[in-house]
């Protein structure tokens, strides 16, 4: 008596690889050698094959792919701040590109204090039988504890700079930073601020570094340097108290900052852009409804995430050498810059 699962008479069910079987004429395990491209398959019998797996709409379960290949087809992910809209966003664009190709994503996070829990998240995620790691918006800290793990698999970190220990992808931190300072001095502003994130994290390092490199080939002084968090409570801070000085224009490490710089200033009295120009980072989906509207930066977040799983599978897939890919940055220029008077 035959055990090979049969169709239902009765209504539509997803075709199964005995299905496709009996379609083209072969066993089941020739359908499986030629799903796993299988190099002994004669030319006809692999045409005819795909011709059924064409004609009946055949998609192979993630289960039985990953019984073939002895994968998972399941990728961990450590989150660094997983509040953190970059690190969030981050995140959302690599599980859709995953689940377009047929991959899962398991994901830990790890809040901003408590670094520590990168080895429990590691153990976590190698436990689940997961075919690689990625990290997200890494920090320093993070990092160093990940390079104590020994686990064996393909690791991914997003970040900007390039790792010798391994495979790495990101947006160009240091030149979005540039373009929203080379703005800003275009403008005619010469007293910059930056109010940078906390310097554990590259992104933040990078920014700063940026802005830094911006002023000193235009031959402007740095202007005041403030290091704070991620929250528009820290740009709030700021804007309300800080003695501005000849200070004409602010450089936020992320658009929550700038928010509440411009916050501050309002109650102050000081005007965004007519008294200070205000760019964030990142272009959140409302800075485009902050009053003023928020120039900024913006981070494409979808072709991130789709660069990494590229170097994800390519790791997978046996590629050793780290390589380190990059992603460019786009200056969005709304009504919170403006042209400096001149005096």
């Amino acid at each position: 008596m035959s055990t090979q699962p049969q169709s239902s008479k009765s209504g539509w069910q997803r075709p199964s690889i005995y299905d496709v079987a009996r379609r083209a004429g072969v066993s089941h395990m020739t359908v499986s050698r030629v799903l796993n491209d299988h190099p002994n398959i004669r030319e006809s019998t692999r045409s005819r094959v795909l011709q059924a797996i064409e004609e009946m709409n055949y998609t192979p379960s993630s289960i039985a792919r990953a019984l073939a290949t002895r994968r998972a087809r399941r990728i961990g992910v450590l989150i660094d701040g997983p509040v953190q809209n970059g690190p969030n966003s981050t995140l959302r664009a690599l599980e859709k590109a995953a689940r377009e190709v047929g991959y899962a994503v398991s994901a830990f996070s790890i809040s901003d204090d408590d670094s520590s829990k990168m080895d429990s998240g590691v153990m976590e995620l190698v436990t689940q039988g997961v075919d690689a790691l990625c990290v997200i918006a890494p920090r320093e800290s993070s990092l160093d504890l990940l390079r104590q793990q020994t686990t064996g698999l393909p690791t991914i970190v997003i970040k900007a700079e390039a790792d010798t220990a391994w495979h790495t992808v990101g947006v160009d931190q240091r030149k979005g930073a540039r373009l929203a300072v080379e703005h800003l001095i275009g403008l005619g502003h010469q007293t910059i601020a930056h109010l940078a994130g906390p310097m554990d994290w590259f992104d933040a390092r990078e920014r700063a570094q940026g802005w830094r490199e911006s002023l000193a080939e235009a031959g402007l002084a740095e202007g005041p340097f403030v290091i704070g968090d991620w929250t528009s409570d820290f740009g709030f801070e700021f804007g309300r108290s800080f003695d501005l000085g000849e200070t004409t224009a602010v450089f936020a490490s992320n658009d929550q900052i700038a928010l509440g710089v411009i916050h501050g200033l309002h109650g102050r009295g000081i005007r965004v852009p007519d008294d200070v120009n205000v760019v964030g980072f990142d272009d959140l989906s409302d800075a485009r409804h902050f009053l003023p509207p928020l120039t900024t930066v913006r981070q494409d977040f979808a072709a991130l995430g789709e660069l990494a799983l590229q170097q994800i599978i390519a790791a997978i897939g046996g590629e050793t050498d780290p390589t380190h890919d990059m992603i460019q940055p786009r200056l969005i220029v709304r009504g919170s810059t403006n042209a400096r008077p001149i005096d």
